[in-house]
C-alpha cells in the first residue's frame, strides 16, 4: 500500500489518514469500537497476521517479529500499549509503517478506509484523553478517530530508535558565551509533547532561547504579534526570533503551510527554517527545501541539531 506524497509537496494543509480499530471489552462483555488514525504517508502496507516469531525478554507491548519479504520487522501490540481490556478480541490485521528510517507493524482488529481531511479539522487531543500518545482527534459524524504519536509509542518499546536529547550538555555549554547562543531566540514547533519537549531540552541545553507552539496556527499568531512589534517599534523581527524549526503533521496547521506563510511575509522571507520530520525522506527533503526551508532534518538526526542552528542563526 504504496500512497502518493502530493500531500506532502505544497502548503494544501490537508493529510490522508488510514482509520484502524481497537476495540475493547466493557463489563458485560459488549464489543466497544474504537478508532484511531495513521498519516497514510507513514503506512507502507496492511497485511493479515502472517507466521510470527516471540522475541526473547521484550518489553510489554512487544508482540514478536515477523519476515516480511527480506526484512524482519517488530510486531507492537496496540491495544497492550493502549492499556485496553480486550477479551477474546483477536487482532489479526497488522499495519506496516515506515518513518525515521524504521519499519514496524502494529497489530489493529480491523482496516476501514482512508479519509482526506484538512488540518483544520484535526483537534489537538483533550488532557484525559491519552494526552501523551495522541496526537490530534478527528470528529466524525458518528464517532472520533484519535490520531497516534507512533514516534513516541514506537521510541518507547524500542529504545535504539527513541529520540533523546543530546547527553553531552557540558561540551555544548563550554561554547554557549563564544557561540552567543543566549543572544537567539528559536522557535520550536511540534504537536507531539514528547519531540518538542526533546528538541527543546537539547537547545536550551546548548544555551538557545527557545519558544514553543504545539502547531503551525499557534506559531503563526506568535509571528503576527511579532511582525506588530516590530512595525510599532521598528525593531528588527531577527532581534525577537532568529530561526524556526517545524514538524510536518500537526493539528489545525501543518508545517509545510507555516513554512510557505512565512516565506511570503517580507519581515520573515529570509527567516531561517528547518523542518524536522520522520517522514523526511529523499525526495520530501528535494520538494520542501522547494517550498523555502533552509534545512531538513529527519528524527534521527538529532546530535546535528546544535551544529546546524549555529550555522543558520549566525
Amino acid at each position: 500500500m504504496r500512497q502518493s506524497n502530493i500531500l506532502l509537496e505544497s502548503d494544501t494543509n490537508e493529510l490522508e489518514i488510514v482509520e484502524f480499530r481497537i476495540d475493547e471489552m466493557d463489563w458485560h462483555g459488549d464489543v466497544i469500537p474504537c478508532y484511531y488514525g495513521v498519516n497514510v504517508a507513514k503506512v507502507r502496507e496492511i497485511i493479515h497476521l502472517p507466521k510470527m516469531s516471540r522475541v526473547v525478554n521484550s518489553k510489554p507491548g512487544v508482540e514478536g517479529m515477523i519476515q516480511l519479504r527480506d526484512k524482519v520487522i517488530t510486531i507492537i501490540n496496540l491495544a497492550q500499549v493502549l492499556n485496553k481490556e480486550t477479551g477474546d478480541l483477536k487482532a489479526d490485521r497488522v499495519v506496516v509503517l515506515e518513518f525515521n528510517n524504521l519499519m514496524v507493524g502494529v497489530l489493529v482488529h480491523s482496516v476501514s478506509r482512508i479519509y482526506r481531511i484538512s488540518w483544520k479539522n484535526v483537534e489537538p487531543p483533550a488532557k484525559s484523553v491519552h494526552s501523551d500518545q495522541v496526537t490530534g482527534l478527528v470528529k466524525m459524524d458518528d464517532r472520533i478517530i484519535l490520531v497516534l504519536d507512533f514516534e513516541k509509542i514506537v521510541g518507547e518499546l524500542c529504545s535504539e530508535i527513541a529520540l533523546k536529547p543530546v547527553e553531552d550538555i557540558t561540551m555544548l555549554e563550554g561554547s554557549v558565551e563564544s557561540a552567543g547562543r543566549t543572544e537567539r531566540t528559536i522557535l520550536v514547533v511540534d504537536d507531539s509533547v514528547f519531540i518538542r519537549t526533546t528538541l527543546c531540552k537539547t537547545l536550551r541545553g546548548a544555551g538557545y532561547t527557545v519558544l514553543e507552539a504545539e502547531n503551525g496556527a499557534i506559531a503563526w499568531d506568535m509571528f503576527q504579534k511579532i511582525i506588530k512589534q516590530s512595525e510599532l517599534d521598528g525593531s528588527d523581527v531577527r532581534s525577537q526570533i532568529r530561526m524556526l524549526i517545524t514538524d510536518v503533521e500537526m493539528p489545525q496547521m501543518d508545517g509545510l503551510h507555516l513554512t510557505s506563510l512565512v516565506r511570503r511575509e517580507e519581515l520573515l522571507k529570509d527567516l531561517p527554517i528547518a523542518i524536522f520530520s520522520s517522514l523526511a525522506s529523499d525526495d520530501n527533503r528535494r520538494k520542501w527545501i522547494g517550498l523555502g526551508a533552509n534545512c531538513i532534518l529527519s528524527k534521527p538526526d538529532l546530535p546535528d541539531l546544535v551544529k546546524m542552528a549555529d550555522e543558520l542563526t549566525s
